[in-house]
């Protein structure tokens, strides 16, 4: 029985910017050990401001998250930052990767940034996560050296640096042409099914939604 890694209880969410709005109405789901969910919606639907409570950046929500086991929602900024970088590994749309440091030193950020690890075993299991995607021959170059595609993998590293319980993505195959999206839900894929990864990925990409293990469908910030 694969354990219960993250839990959305009667997630509410109220925007107030003049009038209020409700935006999220009581959204309620289980994400299991090695699932490799999609969640998909139209523009305007509550997919991002879900994935942003999710992923503990928002805290202005009714109802509850849990995650591996434990409730959110008293949480200081400061624990929810050790959740955030402990159990959560994040791929957006844009790599975010930083050019005055090379790939290497990219994928190592957020494994220093822990410090759970000395730099020679976080630098070593750097260049572990490089191999799972195929591009350690390119850890010493610099970030714009690289394809978007490339970039993308590098982010993917990044995530999975301090092996986090769930991987988080937003549009992660956004600005990726065909070839690249593919190259990357292959690596999910395979994340979920040989290292039991967890995944939940927002996207506009029906596509690659259809191949995932489970969709949810969200419509007027509810779960269709």
């Amino acid at each position: 029985m694969n354990k219960v890694v993250l839990e959305a209880k009667e997630i509410t969410k109220y925007f107030h910017d003049p009038v209020t709005v409700k935006i999220l109405d009581k959204v309620s789901f289980q994400l299991k050990q090695s699932e490799f969910v999609s969640v998909i919606g139209r523009s305007g639907c509550g997919k991002s401001t879900l994935l942003y409570i999710l992923s503990t950046m928002d805290t202005d929500y009714e109802g509850d998250l849990i995650i591996d086991g434990v409730s959110m929602r008293d949480k200081k900024e400061g624990e929810l930052a050790i959740v955030r970088n402990e159990k959560i590994g994040f791929v957006f749309q844009f790599h975010y990767l930083l050019n005055e440091f090379s790939v290497l030193r990219n994928v190592m950020l957020p494994g220093l940034k822990l410090g759970q690890f000395s730099e020679k075993e976080i630098e070593h299991r750097a260049y572990e996560k490089l191999k799972i995607l195929g591009i350690e021959k390119e850890a010493l170059k610099d970030p714009n050296q690289l394809s978007g595609g490339q970039k993308q993998r590098v982010a993917i590293a990044r995530a999975l640096i301090n092996d986090p319980l769930l991987i988080m993505g937003d549009e992660p195959t956004g600005n990726l042409d065909k070839k690249n999206s593919e190259i990357v839900f292959n690596i999910f894929q395979e994340l979920a099914e040989e290292y039991k990864q967890t995944l939940l990925i927002v996207t506009h990409d029906n596509e690659f939604a259809a191949r995932t293990t489970r969709i949810i469908e969200m419509e007027d910030g509810h779960i269709k």
